[in-house]
């Protein structure tokens, strides 16, 4: 009996295979919205699966993981399939186009240098109960990729008083508006703002992917066109982590020679420079099989 039998006899999955897995699978969804939104996306056409098992295969992605990663995305409402005789192509339905137009906006003006800071802070007060613990959990998910940090328990800050809005909308849709307050202003005279920084950002950790990611892709050198557009998609799918990782401080804040500079620049440079060449490939895919 093979393992895989075995496991199905006694009804139940061995952890570290179902692991390797659900990984695998998550994988392949996300490199499958990356290449949605850097290819179909801008064209607003068709595309036919056949050219995304291709374009997925690749980047190491197996062909049953790439078809359960279409099939998920469609349960989701973000693609929808038609036929052409036996052939199928995939469409992006308008919740899909909004979600990946939100991200590319998001990922590609991530590196854009902000203006100069006016010292003020927006902090938010918030009372969850430790018993509630996966409303705790998608608070601290969603104000996280808002940028927020939380030096202590029930408290959450940003430099950037022009996020309430999207931070009221957050704490309305959890229900959590009766027992959370705000407040705007400057840091007071007692303790130190780098101390705060410290206590509500791993910057140490961002940093060092950050630097991961120029040690990466700086020696990168794609010869083949094929090569130019598996490196873009592999490009923007690392970049893709860092609005949620960095939360995007002023350089008043940041350590000396922050890396999250060095890295923008290299990924804007790179993402123009092989930009057209990947797009000429797509295109030569896409003919192909028509």
């Amino acid at each position: 009996m093979s393992a895989a039998t075995s496991d199905a006899a006694v009804g139940t999955t061995h952890p570290a295979r179902s692991r390797r897995r659900e990984l695998g699978q998550t994988s392949a969804r996300s490199l499958l919205l990356t290449v949605l939104g850097e290819f179909v996306l801008p064209r607003d056409e068709p595309v036919w699966t056949q050219v995304l098992l291709d374009v997925l295969g690749g980047l190491g992605v197996e062909q049953k993981s790439a078809r359960q990663a279409l099939a998920r995305t469609a349960a989701e409402g973000l693609l929808v399939s038609g036929r052409s005789g036996r052939r199928v192509r995939w469409s992006l339905t308008e919740p899909g186009r909004r979600l990946l137009a939100d991200g590319a906006a998001r990922i590609y003006g991530f590196g854009a240098a902000s203006g100069p800071w006016d010292g003020r802070w927006l902090v938010l007060l918030v009372s969850v109960p430790e018993s509630r613990r996966q409303l705790r959990h998608r608070l601290r998910t969603r104000l996280a990729w808002a940028g927020l940090g939380s030096p202590s328990p029930g408290v959450w800050l940003s430099p950037d008083p022009g996020k309430q809005t999207e931070v009221a909308a957050v704490v309305e849709d959890l229900g959590l508006t009766a027992v959370t307050s705000s407040f705007v202003g400057s840091f007071g005279a007692i303790g130190q703002e780098s101390q705060i920084v410290a206590q509500a950002w791993d910057l140490a950790e961002v940093e060092a992917a950050y630097e991961q990611f120029i040690d990466e892709f700086g020696r990168a050198a794609p010869q083949t066109s094929a090569d130019v557009l598996a490196h873009q998609i592999q490009l923007v799918h690392a970049w893709r982590r860092f609005p949620f990782l960095d939360p995007k401080l002023p350089d008043e804040l940041l350590p000396p020679g922050w890396a999250g500079a060095r890295a923008a620049e290299l990924f804007d440079t790179l993402h123009r420079g092989w930009g057209r060449p990947a797009q000429q490939h797509w295109r030569e895919l896409m003919a192909e099989a028509s």
